[in-house]
């Protein structure tokens, strides 16, 4: 009889750990193979905040798996690995899950070093007046990104010196720049936000439709807790507008800065619009830096852009994608589904970093004659209804109705170096 007992209990714990151990075998197996695939594509190093995992500690729940929603981490051995590094954005929604505090958030790996300006923890810099907030200054989580604009802020306030028309300009428009626009209202300073992009949200605004952002509770100045968790893109852009509306913050879109020098006692900051005179200058201008661009006539067209906000904009529309990295063959593929044409134009003989889906993705739709793919090719002009290229040595022209160009950003490393800003090149170590 007790045997019976213990059949029927047995059992099915039995099943339920066979279960259990398949599933996790065959999701091994997976793992191993992404991360297979980022080695043969050379695609090993992270672009930014990103996670470094003590085996020692992990205990392979593989709760930060799940967490992630770039699918960048898996289980291996047991242990938690950065399968996709080159997917990793810097989230961090790892580094909250882990039940056992395994995961450190770092910039830069032993490889390739990433410039980190010196901030004090008031989040000044070096130069006394010129503060640094957000991913510039080391942080790209969304909720850390913000409170350090409140924070620096709150410094700013306290500074007794310098006569000006202003008393802060605040550069970028992200999470640490709302934030700190929003300080800047409560404190009643004289402020002016500024953004090179013809929309608030900074780096999430370049997320593809629909992309998950990642944040956690965080106060705001004037607004109180900002509650989610995890939402789209579109959601969390929509809550930005509704707190700039509600609250009258103003932004001055569509303006980037150009030069920043001190002159008795004060900042002289100059735009493409106009120059103000400032007692202190907040940057939150991330990493991404400005477009880089073609340099070639017809690229102050209306019809040409740097990024895909929506692909559905441009249905029914004759479109060339300049680029051959994942943002380019991304937007390219993005686009194929509503645009009447397609062409993705590359000055290399071929992709070589490209993660495997894209590239087989690209090659699908190729074959499928969705996208037109010219190899060995640059843009050489561009006119309002059509393109000149140069495909190895012959000339072409495109219809054409829009061009997204798609060829990396320009992050003036050597224009703040030039303003007196110390920066520390940083090997995978914790951001200060």
């Amino acid at each position: 009889m007790n045997s019976v007992y213990v059949l029927i209990y047995l059992v099915p714990i039995a099943l339920v750990v066979f279960y259990y151990l398949n599933r996790r075998h065959h999701a091994e197996i997976e793992h191993t193979k992404k991360l297979n695939e980022s080695v043969q594509a050379g695609m090993t190093e992270p672009p930014s905040l990103h996670p470094v995992i003590n085996t020692s500690r992990c205990i392979g729940s593989g709760s930060c798996v799940s967490a992630c929603p770039e699918s960048a981490i898996g289980i291996i051995g047991g242990k938690a690995i950065l399968t996709n590094p080159s997917a990793c954005i810097g989230h961090g929604a790892c580094y909250a899950a882990c039940p056992v505090d395994a995961i450190t958030l770092v910039f830069g790996t032993e490889r390739r070093g990433i410039d980190i300006p010196d901030v004090h923890p008031n989040f000044e810099s070096n130069v006394p007046g010129l503060f640094i907030a957000g991913e510039l200054g080391g942080m790209g989580l969304i909720r850390k990104a913000a409170e350090q604009g409140r924070q620096a802020m709150d410094s700013i306030a306290r500074m007794k010196t310098g006569i000006a028309d202003h008393d802060v300009v605040i550069i970028g428009c992200g999470p640490a720049g709302i934030s700190a626009g929003l300080g800047a209202i409560e404190k009643q300073l004289r402020y002016v936000l500024i953004e090179q992009e013809e929309s608030l949200g900074g780096a999430i605004f370049h997320y593809p439709r629909n992309k998950v952002a990642m944040t956690a509770p965080v106060n705001l100045p004037l607004v109180g807790k900002m509650k989610f968790s995890e939402v789209s893109k579109e959601k969390l852009l929509e809550f930005w507008q509704d707190v700039v509306t509600r609250t009258q913050l103003k932004i001055n879109t569509g303006e980037r800065m150009e030069s920043i020098r001190r002159e008795e006692g004060i900042f002289i900051v100059q735009t493409t619009r106009k120059t103000y005179r400032t007692r202190a200058v907040l940057l939150a201008i991330g990493r991404r830096g400005s477009p880089r661009k073609l340099d070639v006539p017809g690229e102050d067209l209306p019809k040409v852009a740097y990024r895909v906000a929506d692909p559905r904009q441009y249905a029914n529309q004759k479109v060339l994608v300049v680029g051959g990295g994942d943002s380019a063959v991304e937007a390219a593929i993005a686009c194929s589904e509503y645009a009447a044409e397609v062409t993705l134009s590359y000055r290399s003989e071929a992709f070589s970093r490209l993660k495997t889906k894209n590239r087989d993705r690209l090659e699908d739709l190729r074959k499928a004659g969705k996208i037109k793919v010219l190899l060995s090719s640059t843009v050489t002009a561009i006119h309002e209804d059509r393109v000149e290229l140069q495909e190895n040595k012959t000339s072409l022209v495109l219809a054409n109705d829009v061009i997204i160009v798609s060829i990396g950003g320009m992050l003036s490393i050597d224009l703040l170096k030039s303003m007196g800003i110390h920066f520390e090149t940083q090997f995978g170590q914790v951001p200060k």
